[in-house]
């Protein structure tokens, strides 16, 4: 292989070194452009990804609130549910004759001349389960 060699000589007139100073001029302007350019666009990027690693984390945020505020909500109605039962229950405890008749009912209370016969309910398994425990653990003893 035989190696080429350059057979274009530079002229050296005062016009090629001007010329040639200002392509060099221009390729320093274009290098320093492209860099310029680079350094925005990197600069951008990074603000960018700041900027969407925090609205991804403010959304996660706010999602986990919602759910938070859901819960609240369903807790807070149940709450005013139980609110409004126990405000039915007092006033109904403010009347004489459901008092009188929840006495008599609870604790086997009667009037004069009244008589009270309890009635069993039927156990439920779970209650039927701890009947059959009392009961033989009294038999056992």
């Amino acid at each position: 292989m035989t190696k080429k060699s350059n057979k274009i000589a530079a002229l050296d007139t005062e016009y090629a070194k001007k010329k040639y100073a200002e392509f060099q001029q221009q390729q320093r302007q274009l290098i320093f452009r492209r860099r310029r350019l680079a350094a925005i666009f990197i600069g951008a990027l990074v603000i960018f990804a700041v900027l969407g690693f925090q609205i991804f984390r403010d959304m996660q945020r706010m999602d986990r609130l919602n759910d938070l505020r859901v819960e609240a909500n369903t807790e807070m109605s149940q709450v005013n549910t139980d609110v409004d039962q126990l405000k039915e229950d007092v006033s109904l405890l403010k009347d004489d004759d459901y008092v009188a008749k929840l006495a008599r009912s609870k604790f086997f209370y009667s009037k004069e001349g009244e008589k009270v016969y309890p009635i069993l309910e039927p156990a439920t398994d779970s209650s039927t389960a701890e009947t059959n425990q009392s009961t033989s653990s009294t038999t056992a003893k």
